[in-house]
């Protein structure tokens, strides 16, 4: 036997995992860690109606580097370094995108890069549109490089200024709530150029003095124009696309999540940052301001429900990728799950008025015995031919929304929104999104009169078409079709004729949830 296996097989963590083996190959499926449901939704004896609360927000989102014009961010930078060196390729499956390329992006023309959506211009029609469709709220972000494109301003830029009043301006007058965020996964170029130190981004000595100055100036112009605020929007997501997996900027590929522990710190005083100014702001101005985060939440279940390394890591991940980062909100003290990181952060403890949840599907973890510490997360079963999934091969998983919304207020007894929950479906007829739509809505709604959970919104990803980061324009998501490259022409998908009927019904009808609900 080679010596370094020997040794490998000397330490305690390979002693466990046998041991583990060994029961499982004598007790059968045994007990450890989570175990695979295979419940596709929520069992419930209530056919409908389903009626939500009366002041229930019904909205769909967007967010800035998506669908406006290209400002000078760390994302725009990726978009045209990538177009310039032609890296357009995706990874070896659906859904897992290759490091360092946008998908497909040497398709579209130099007006759809530069413009994203047309929104810059579109957007009273597009307002109009979202009114038209029976929705009461709107999310979507504030560039933070549209409002300081330079490093050395001490103000905002006025005319990012003005289109932001313009776009608020036309909420308003359509009677759309807006629902406004802070970091949706963009910030300036020049935020990661090194400073003395030779750090960059959030770890920037100067990062949090930067990052004051853009919320002091979002907090004094948007407030009390808008009430409902997230501060950050997936943190967990941005840290491992773009610090471990690579195809976020800054494109990093750091071993593992301890060694972004000082970028997840930053990111935890960011928001107590955001936070206290908003808070602050809006006493000032004798205004009411709702602020939290919103997570990404995902199901994650073992692959194979007989391996006990698979329920263990099934069990870890879920931990570690949907709470770790709100359970420091709610205690003060980072911990990172697996590893020996546990640090208080000073105001962190008690800074969310809310829990935000973006909810997309199921995740399977396939554990490897040889590296115990790195799992395969699968967006789908490869085994499961009747599986639906969307066009990134996500598999769409009801029930998983009802347990990430009742696991949320368990913990955290707070208010719970749904920030975003959509699926992708280029079809014409976009049956998949319609079904995905009632589905979920259904698990909304059992949640709240079944589970008791306080749930206030359902905002759906996303209004129209837009560029889908390192998926380029390639997924849809839009309840309406953007047609690129025809004057960016909308063109409302059937889910938007369901979405409009659904909202101002405030619910599900019988016939909805027989013809498109879950089998």
């Amino acid at each position: 036997m080679h010596k370094s296996w020997v040794k490998q097989i000397r330490a305690r963590k390979y002693w466990i995992i046998l041991l583990l083996l060994v029961l499982a190959a004598t007790f059968g499926a045994t007990r450890v860690g989570v175990s695979r449901i295979d419940l596709y939704a929520t069992p419930s004896s209530h056919t409908g109606p389903m009626t939500f609360p009366k002041d229930f927000y019904w909205g769909a989102a967007i967010s800035g580097q998506q669908a406006e014009s290209q400002q000078p961010s760390d994302w725009t930078a990726f978009e045209q370094d990538a177009f310039k060196h032609g890296r357009f390729d995706t990874g070896a499956i659906p859904g897992a995108a290759k490091p360092g390329h946008i998908h497909d992006l040497g398709k579209s023309s130099a007006t759809v890069r530069r413009e994203k959506t047309g929104f810059d211009n579109m957007y009273p029609e597009d307002i109009a549109m979202a009114k038209n469709m029976g929705l009461n709220a709107f999310r979507t972000s504030i560039d933070w490089a549209r409002l300081f494109p330079r490093e050395d301003m001490q103000e905002p830029d006025p005319p990012g200024l003005a289109f932001y009043k313009g776009l608020l301006a036309e909420m308003k007058k359509q009677g759309l709530t807006p629902f406004g965020t802070l970091f949706h996964f963009a910030t300036p170029a020049w935020f990661f150029q090194p400073d003395a130190s030779g750090k960059q981004g959030w770890e920037r000595q100067d990062a949090m003095a930067h990052w004051q100055r853009y919320v002091a100036a979002v907090a004094e112009n948007f407030v009390p124009d808008i009430e409902q605020w997230c501060t950050l929007n997936e943190p967990l997501t941005y840290i491992y696309n773009g610090y471990i997996e690579g195809v976020f900027p800054p494109l990093e590929h750091r071993p593992d999540v301890s060694a972004t522990a000082d970028v997840i710190e930053a990111l935890l005083n960011a928001h107590v940052i955001g936070y206290q100014t908003l808070h602050k702001v809006a006493v000032a101005k004798q205004a009411k301001v709702n602020v939290g985060i919103a997570i990404h939440a995902r199901s994650f279940e073992p692959l194979r429900n007989w391996a006990p390394l698979d329920r263990l890591s099934a069990e870890a991940i879920d931990q570690a990728w949907n709470w770790d980062f709100s359970d420091a909100i709610k205690t003060g003290q980072l911990k990172l799950t697996r590893t020996k990181i546990s640090k208080n952060i000073a105001g962190l403890k008690g800074t969310a008025d809310y829990i935000g949840i973006n909810y997309y599907g199921r995740c399977y973890v396939k554990s490897d015995i040889m590296h115990p510490a790195k799992p395969e997360v699968l967006y789908h079963d490869p085994a499961a031919m009747n599986e639906p999934c969307n066009d990134l091969g996500w598999a769409s998983y009801p029930h998983g929304f009802y347990r990430i919304l009742t696991e949320a207020y368990r913990r955290y007894k707070k208010p719970i929104y749904v920030l975003e929950n959509g699926t992708a479906d280029q079809a014409a007829n976009d049956v998949a999104r319609q079904k995905f739509l009632v589905s979920h809505l259904r698990e909304v709604w059992l949640a709240i009169n079944e589970g008791k959970v306080d749930i206030r919104s359902y905002i759906h990803w996303s209004l129209f078409d837009n560029f889908e980061w390192a998926e380029g324009f390639t997924a849809r998501f839009g309840l309406v079709a953007v047609d690129y490259e025809n004057g960016f022409k909308r063109v409302p998908r059937p889910s938007a004729k369901l979405y409009t009927d659904i909202t101002k019904a405030n619910g599900l009808s019988a016939a909805m949830l027989k013809n498109l609900g879950p089998p």
